[in-house]
């Protein structure tokens, strides 16, 4: 191969196929740096010395770094790109997770919250970008892909959690593996968005030929806040914070809910949150194909019910293996409402943007500020017990399921 050739097919534009492969690493590449963290937390909580009241607080931490952040996302893409945000903020949670780590590592409370809110805030609008990109990929392929990004998040947590139960067993310090696993997925996000789409092939920068004009799809400040008065979008919201919490509540409590229930090794907590993460992926690798042959509707509400089913069974029941089979239905009741609500938010092309930045900012709402409260509540009725408060919100979701019918009947449903 000659240099013109070589700098020819490294300087050409990206395929939608490629930008899809692109989208899916980054997908995983977060899921992996988020579970890393949680898998951890025994140690973490162990370092510190925090009771459940504490680790909640210190939990909220990355909430509030994310909450401010998020609903600025969408602004932020639109000025500097899905590429160099997803690097930037990327770089930013990795950045917080080491100077976090660093705090375990000297019992340092104070460190360990600044590192904490600045992985927060890189995880907020890292999160929002990427599925930003995820929106425009999607509407460029076609087809239904959204659920199979978030499938790479789960692929991500999966790795991640096998690797802390590794860790774990092997008494490696969380100062030290942390900071190595992020520094790695730092240079490969880097590489990854170099497959993204062009700018100028992204929906939230320009509007696709023959839809609607792009006066009457307000931009910026003014489309961003047009989309929060919006019935169906909030309804979507809806759906998605239940998905939300019901994740997320188990990507932080469910290793120490197994570990403090049933009075096991922090090795069997990491197990336990794997087979969580393990059955969402499988969920959300082939719900494609469940969408596809019944609809998003008929999916979320069987989703719905699979949660609800499997979290009373982990909350209430004895045995540990039975405890199991409530993880299994947990997951796959958590697979797919949140991607489902993406692919329902960017149903119109010249609106997706704004639709998703809402739905995103309701939803990681939800993934990151409701698991430290449940933590509050813990300190009073134990890990298991306080999870039984994310039913109420999965009971919600449930009732406006409707909302994810499709705007388009070509889509089915």
């Amino acid at each position: 191969m000659t240099t013109d050739t070589l700098r020819g097919a490294m300087t050409r534009r990206p395929t939608a196929q490629a930008s899809s492969f692109a989208v899916f690493a980054v997908f995983f590449l977060n899921g992996f740096n988020f579970a890393t963290w949680a898998s951890r937390l025994p140690a973490v909580r162990d370092g510190l010395s925090f009771s459940q009241a504490q680790m909640g607080l210190l939990l909220l931490v990355i909430a509030v770094g994310s909450l401010v952040s998020i609903p600025l996302a969408g602004l932020v893409v639109e000025r500097l790109g899905a590429r160099r945000t997803v690097t930037i903020f990327a770089l930013l949670n990795a950045g917080g997770l080491i100077v976090a780590t660093s705090g375990v590592g000297i019992d340092s409370v104070p460190l360990t919250a600044a590192g904490l809110l600045v992985f927060g805030a890189g995880t907020g609008v890292w999160d929002a970008a990427m599925n930003l990109e995820g929106a425009a990929v999607e509407q460029k392929l076609g087809r239904t892909v959204m659920p199979r990004y978030h499938a790479g998040f789960s692929f991500g947590t999966f790795a991640a959690a096998a690797i802390a139960a590794g860790a774990a067993a092997l008494h490696v310090d969380v100062w030290v593996h942390v900071p190595v696993a992020v520094v790695i997925t730092s240079v490969l996000v880097i590489v990854a968005v170099r497959w993204f789409l062009p700018a100028s092939e992204e929906h939230v920068l320009t509007v696709t030929p023959g839809d609607e004009p792009a006066a009457t799809a307000p931009r910026g400040a003014r489309g961003a806040l047009a989309a929060w008065t919006e019935p169906r979008t909030l309804m979507i919201g809806l759906i998605v914070m239940a998905a939300a919490l019901t994740e997320g509540s188990a990507n932080d409590w469910v290793g120490l809910a197994v570990v403090d229930g049933w009075d096991t090794q922090d090795s069997l907590g990491a197990v336990a949150f794997g087979v969580f993460v393990g059955t969402m992926t499988t969920a959300r690798w082939f719900g494609t194909r469940v969408l596809d042959r019944y609809g998003r509707v008929a999916v979320l509400r069987a989703c719905s019910a699979l949660a609800i089913v499997g979290l009373s069974i982990f909350a209430l029941v004895g045995p540990l293996w039975l405890a199991a089979v409530g993880i299994v239905l947990w997951g796959a009741g958590a697979a797919l409402g949140f991607p489902v609500g993406m692919s329902s938010a960017s149903d119109d092309p010249v609106r997706a943007a704004a639709r998703v930045s809402v739905v995103s900012t309701i939803g990681y709402t939800a993934f990151l500020a409701g698991p430290p409260l449940l933590g509050l509540l813990a300190h009073h009725v134990g890990y298991r017990h306080a999870l039984l408060a994310v039913l109420i919100p999965t009971v919600l979701g449930l009732l406006v399921t409707n909302a994810a019918r499709p705007l388009r009947p070509a889509q089915g449903d």
